[in-house]
C-alpha cells in the first residue's frame, strides 16, 4: 500500500484498508475484524457490548482523525478496563494486539500521527474471589462454653487439635497466655481464649481443660479425669463431630465442616 493513497475519513473503512493489506486468512481476517470494530466504541466513550448484544451490533462511525486526540489513549484504556471483569483474558490479549498491529500500520502510513496503543496494556486479572472466612463464621455461632472455648483456643494459637486436647489446667500460665514453661507443649493464645478460659475452668484447678459433659467411666486412667468433677478428657472424635454438627448451617453443601476451617488465621472478633 502506498503513502501516497489518501486516508480515509472513517475508522472502519481504515480497517478494511488494512485488513485488505495484511495477507490474513479467511478466519483471521474475521477475528482481525471482529476486534478492531469492537475498539469504536470506546473511542467515542461509550462501552462495548457484550454476549449476545454484540452480535449484530453495528459499531459507531468513528473519524479516523480521532486516533490523534490526546484524550484517545484514556479512551481506550477506560474501555480495556471495562471489559476486563467480563472478557476471558485471552480475548482482551487478542483484541489488544489486533489494534496494536492495526494503529501501528496506519501511523506507517501516515494516516495518523501518533499510535494511542503504542502504551496500553491489559489490566491485571481480577484477584480471585476470597474464600469465605470459615473461623470468622464458626466462632460467631451461638454455641456452649466448651465449644467456643476449644474453638477459640485452636483458631489463636494454631496448634494440632490432639496438642490442645491435651493440655491439663496445670499446664496454663493464664496471666502470660502460653503454656507453662514445664508443659509438654508451648502454646500461646489471643484475646478470645484468655477471655473464656477462667469461665470454663472456675471451680477448678487441676485435671483436662477440656473435658466431657458426662462423668468419665471407671476405666479412665485418672490423668484423663477431672479430679472436681469426675469428667474425662474431651476426646478427639467428640470434639470434631461438635463442630460438624454447629457449622452444618454454616456450610452451603448441608455436611458441616472440620476442625480444619478453625485454622483460618485472619482474625475473628474476640467473644
Amino acid at each position: 500500500m502506498s503513502k501516497d493513497l489518501a486516508a480515509p475519513v472513517e475508522y472502519g473503512a481504515a480497517v478494511d484498508r488494512y485488513l485488505a493489506a495484511a495477507g490474513l486468512g479467511t478466519a483471521s481476517r474475521r477475528i482481525y475484524r471482529i476486534s478492531l470494530l469492537g475498539w469504536a466504541w470506546p473511542l467515542v466513550d461509550r462501552r462495548t457490548p457484550t454476549g449476545r448484544d454484540r452480535r449484530g451490533a453495528h459499531p459507531p462511525a468513528v473519524p479516523l482523525a480521532l486516533l490523534d486526540d490526546p484524550e484517545t489513549p484514556d479512551r481506550l484504556r477506560r474501555g480495556l478496563t471495562d471489559r476486563s471483569p467480563s472478557a476471558r483474558p485471552s480475548t482482551l490479549v487478542r483484541e489488544l494486539a489486533c489494534l496494536r498491529a492495526a494503529t501501528a500500520w496506519w501511523l506507517a502510513q501516515g494516516w495518523i500521527t501518533t499510535d494511542p496503543a503504542l502504551d496500553l496494556t491489559r489490566p491485571p486479572a481480577p484477584a480471585p474471589p476470597r474464600p469465605p472466612d470459615r473461623a470468622r463464621a464458626a466462632l460467631a455461632l451461638r454455641a456452649p462454653l466448651r465449644e467456643l472455648t476449644f474453638w477459640y483456643f485452636l483458631h489463636e494459637s494454631g496448634a494440632p487439635v490432639e496438642h490442645v486436647l491435651a493440655l491439663d489446667i496445670d499446664h496454663l500460665d493464664l496471666p502470660a497466655r502460653r503454656t507453662r514453661p514445664g508443659a509438654t507443649t508451648r502454646l500461646s493464645w489471643g484475646e478470645g481464649t484468655a477471655r473464656l478460659l477462667p469461665l470454663l475452668l472456675a471451680g477448678r484447678t487441676a485435671g483436662p481443660v477440656f473435658v466431657t459433659a458426662r462423668r468419665a467411666s471407671a476405666t479412665t486412667p485418672p490423668a484423663d479425669r477431672c479430679p472436681v468433677t469426675g469428667r474425662g478428657r474431651l476426646s478427639y472424635r467428640r470434639a470434631a463431630e461438635l463442630f460438624t454438627a454447629a457449622t452444618r448451617p454454616l456450610d452451603p453443601s448441608g455436611h458441616g465442616w472440620t476442625l480444619l476451617a478453625l485454622r483460618d488465621r485472619r482474625g475473628p472478633a474476640t467473644p
